[in-house]
């Protein structure tokens, strides 16, 4: 034990985990489930968000990224101050925000109000999920139990993003989107009690100043890349969304300015550029995002094309879950025996057949084939998430570990914003063309209003609307709608999996072997003693 670590209120090493190490674990894991489930009761909800408000595709997709936003442009930050000022308190804040969050998400008058609830909502969980594995990290030391210790964390909170979908669903049976957002209370409720009463504060955590300006800069930088990446390929977005992009490529270059200058710096650039540290973030971000991204089109592709119900929908997404729970401890016993490239690249071959599947989806598909999709794509990913965050958490000294973990919520976070940014920009912008194109082989395109030509154009909800003024061509408004969202969805798919064949390449040429790794993990322990 570092004498840091000793000063902060810690006075033993843990030989394997901490006192109570079930319950401890319990409490860090129902955090991340209260996360995961905000993330899925917007994505199910958001075709009932769109006929609730009028919404455009463009603001349907800021209201499914909110949170994923929030989180991402905040987890560097707020990662560098639960090292310094104590990991739980931080946790147990974001619990308590994320109590308001809900009511604020609920009672939402618009959708200009939710999509900022669904932000802060993300801040909330950005004090709070990266804290998860910053414990896990501190209180169980490197080895196979920490390795199992994080294969949970990562089957846990995929399968609650998938739970809360199906929970979401079938409250909207019954009830309004609204009561959706209200699901994470009462487990939030209870985390912050267990939190409080079982998890250790204060375990081998630093003294030294947090860089607040580079946390300035992270979080403006990465916010405005993930707004940007929305922006620039929707309708009428790309100046916009051009200039979200500039303003992001300057700040997160003045962001690495600063990392190399500060003398305590936010994100430590010596530790990024280990191998096995940067190669695991950057294929775990391209993982997860297209996770997030297929699962974000997938569910308005189901509603909307293939007529399920908002709980059909959910449960339609039920073998990704089972994919991550079942496969997690597969990934935890993979990547102690063969190693993080081995791993790592068995879930990439697994997403990519995913990605073919979902290719194949048109009007009328067998739900047999799309279970198949999200069950391949869910076990893909824990092979992913669980190599990865092992990797990143075993390169890093455990007083820095909220860098570490707060990366690794980046590969989920900005990488599922980043990637259902662009899926999501895609569907709205193949939806716009394909819709145009139909209109334009009608001949009925000088007959109809610009105003109700753009309505058309904006959304499938927006279109479902101008339908039902239009009762006599209702049927045809509505099959031109399903033929544009399958045009976008196809597109999304498509730039998906090649997305998924570049992270495959990085993986094989730039991770080490076993044997390799292994010496580099001694290296790395040396250089941080």
């Amino acid at each position: 034990m570092s004498e840091e670590g000793i000063k902060n209120g810690s006075n033993s090493t843990p030989a394997d985990e901490p006192a109570k190490a079930p319950l401890v674990l319990a409490a860090l894991l129902i955090a991340a489930v209260v996360c995961n489930i905000n993330f899925a009761a917007a994505t199910v909800s958001l075709p009932d968000i769109g006929e609730s408000f009028d919404a455009s595709q463009t603001a349907l997709n800021l209201v499914g990224l909110g949170t994923g936003l929030g989180l991402a442009m905040s987890v560097l930050y707020f990662g560098a101050i639960a090292d310094r000022y104590g990991r739980k308190q931080l946790l147990l804040l974001g619990m308590v925000l994320t109590v308001l969050a809900c009511f604020l998400s609920a009672f939402a008058p618009s959708v200009e109000f939710l999509i900022l609830a669904r932000v802060f909502t993300g801040l909330a969980a950005g004090m709070a999920y990266p804290t998860t594995l910053s414990l896990i990290t501190a209180l169980w030391a490197d080895g196979p139990k920490r390795t199992g210790a994080i294969a949970l964390w990562a089957g846990i909170g995929g399968m609650a993003s998938v739970a809360g979908g199906v929970i979401a669903g079938g409250v909207l049976a019954v009830s309004s989107w609204h009561v959706a957002f209200l699901l994470s209370l009462p487990i939030a409720l209870i985390a912050i009690a267990l939190i409080a009463a079982v998890v250790p504060s204060h375990v081998d955590e630093s003294d030294r100043p947090v860089d607040h300006l580079g946390g300035i800069l992270s979080t403006l930088g990465i916010a405005f890349l993930v707004l940007g990446v929305s922006m620039v390929l929707a309708p009428g977005g790309a100046e916009f969304g051009g200039g979200l992009l500039a303003g992001s490529a300057i700040l997160l270059g003045l962001f690495f300015w600063r990392q190399k200058t500060a003398a305590n710096p936010l994100y430590n650039l010596d530790v990024a550029g280990r191998r096995l540290f940067w190669v695991p973030a950057v294929a775990g971000t391209i993982a997860f995002g297209s996770l997030i991204g297929a699962m974000f089109v997938g569910e308005q592709f189901m509603q909307n094309v293939l007529d399920y119900s908002p709980l059909g929908a959910g449960a339609a997404v039920v073998p990704a879950a089972f994919g991550l729970v079942i496969m997690s401890p597969v990934a935890a016993r993979t990547v102690t025996e063969k190693g993080t490239r081995t791993t790592m690249s068995i879930g990439y071959v697994l997403i990519a057949l995913a990605f073919v599947t979902m290719l194949a989806w048109r009007e009328g598909t067998h739900y047999l084939l799309i279970g198949a999709g999200f069950f391949i794509i869910g076990a893909g990913a824990a092979f992913v998430i669980t190599s990865s965050s092992r990797s990143l958490t075993s390169s890093t000294p455990v007083r820095k570990v909220g860098m570490a973990s707060a990366t690794s919520d980046l590969q989920n976070d900005l990488g599922g914003s980043i990637m259902q940014a662009l899926l999501g920009a895609l569907l709205a912008s193949g939806f716009a063309t394909k819709f145009a194109d139909i209109l334009k082989g009608s001949g009925e395109k000088n007959e109809i209003s610009g105003e109700v030509t753009r309505a058309l154009q904006a959304s499938f909800a927006s279109a479902e609307h101008v339908a039902s003024q239009y009762p006599r061509e209702a049927d045809a408004i509505l099959e031109a709608a399903r033929q544009s969202l399958v045009s976008g969805a196809l597109a999304a798919y498509l730039i998906g999996g090649v997305t998924i064949l570049i992270g495959l390449a990085v993986v094989r040429f730039a991770l080490p072997g076993k044997e390799r790794e292994l010496e580099l993990r001694e290296q790395y322990k040396r250089e941080d003693a």
